[in-house]
């Protein structure tokens, strides 16, 4: 029984390891698609954060400036993204596949151009990445039962950025729900010409949603290639911004529900990595191809099997022709 305890703490560690850019790009696409911007962009902003991140920490030295770089680069595409569909009313899908595309691509000819290594980034030591932090305790409360597994185990030894993931998720529900400015993001993703014509601009306000997701994606490429990883590596967000868009889908638009399809995706993957080699019953040892692509087609089918009625801002995807 402990031994079980033991291998489910550890899942359930990896679990917010896993779910850490889902969440961030879940906040992200909650504050966008809720002004009525819909971002598909949240891919390709991670990505760009990620190698942002990677090239900038490999050059300095720091893991702070590699932060700064992936938050600035995200934010720039998110204006890119803003500039397209709040100022020029275009395509909103076809807009962030745009940038998707555009990231993965100019990431790894920047790659090439800077470190000659096939797009990836040089590895990076220690003192520039985001180190595991080991909360007050941690160690003395190791052989308690359950309760000092959990916290030395689960809670303890995760690097800053798990901790800003997490605590993302209240202050995005408090912000939309408890603020002025939240409740202004809401109203201009469902009713537009009321927030115009109090005299609030409604353009204005799209773009500063996209600031705040370019950010927060900023932050999950910034995970990816300098806190859970060691460099930047070719597509090394492998489809977490859908992934979280598919949260934010699943929670219809609410914080705390995507919070739970997140950690959904990250549990399972974080289990099916521990299944690869191990003989299962009746089908044995299943193959590698499969338990790769197991979290995110168990992550569909239960995502599709819950999900139930998710209605959409009333204006999402739709630009405000705002009268002369």
């Amino acid at each position: 029984m402990s031994d079980f305890l033991l291998q489910l703490a550890l899942a359930l560690d990896a679990m917010f390891r896993v779910a850490t850019p889902l969440i961030l790009c879940a906040m992200a696409g909650i504050f966008s698609e809720r002004s009525g911007i819909i971002d598909i962009s949240l891919e390709g902003k991670m990505l760009a954060g990620a190698f942002a991140a990677g090239a900038v920490a490999a050059l300095t030295g720091s893991p702070w400036a590699g932060l700064g770089a992936a938050i600035i680069v995200s934010i720039l595409l998110g204006l890119l993204h803003g500039f397209a569909c709040i100022t020029h009313r275009g395509n909103q899908v076809i807009s962030g596949l745009a940038i998707n595309i555009l990231a993965s691509a100019l990431a790894i000819v920047l790659g090439i151009a800077l470190f000659r290594q096939g797009g990836q980034t040089p590895s990076l030591g220690q003192s520039e990445r985001f180190r595991p932090i080991e909360l007050p305790f941690a160690e003395a409360l190791q052989n308690v039962p359950v309760l000092g597994m959990i916290y030395s185990e689960i809670v303890s030894g995760h690097n800053l950025l798990v901790y800003v993931a997490l605590a993302a998720v209240p202050i995005t529900a408090w912000v939309l729900f408890k603020t002025s400015f939240g409740l202004r993001i809401r109203a201009v993703g469902e009713a537009p010409e009321a927030v115009d014509s109090a005299g609030i601009s409604v353009y204005l306000l799209r773009y500063r949603a996209v600031i705040i997701a370019g950010l927060l994606c900023g932050i999950a490429g910034a995970y990816l290639s300098i806190a859970h990883g060691g460099a930047f590596i070719r597509d090394m967000s492998a489809g977490k911004g859908y992934i979280a868009l598919a949260a934010v889908i699943f929670g219809k638009w609410r914080p705390m529900a995507a919070l739970f399809a997140c950690l959904l995706f990250g549990f399972l993957e974080a289990v099916t990595a521990r299944l690869q080699g191990v003989e299962l019953p009746i089908i044995g040892e299943a193959p590698v191809e499969f338990m790769l692509a197991a979290p995110y087609i168990l992550t569909v089918i239960l995502l599709a099997g819950f999900i139930g009625s998710a209605i959409p801002p009333r204006e999402i995807g739709e630009p405000y022709p705002k009268e002369k």
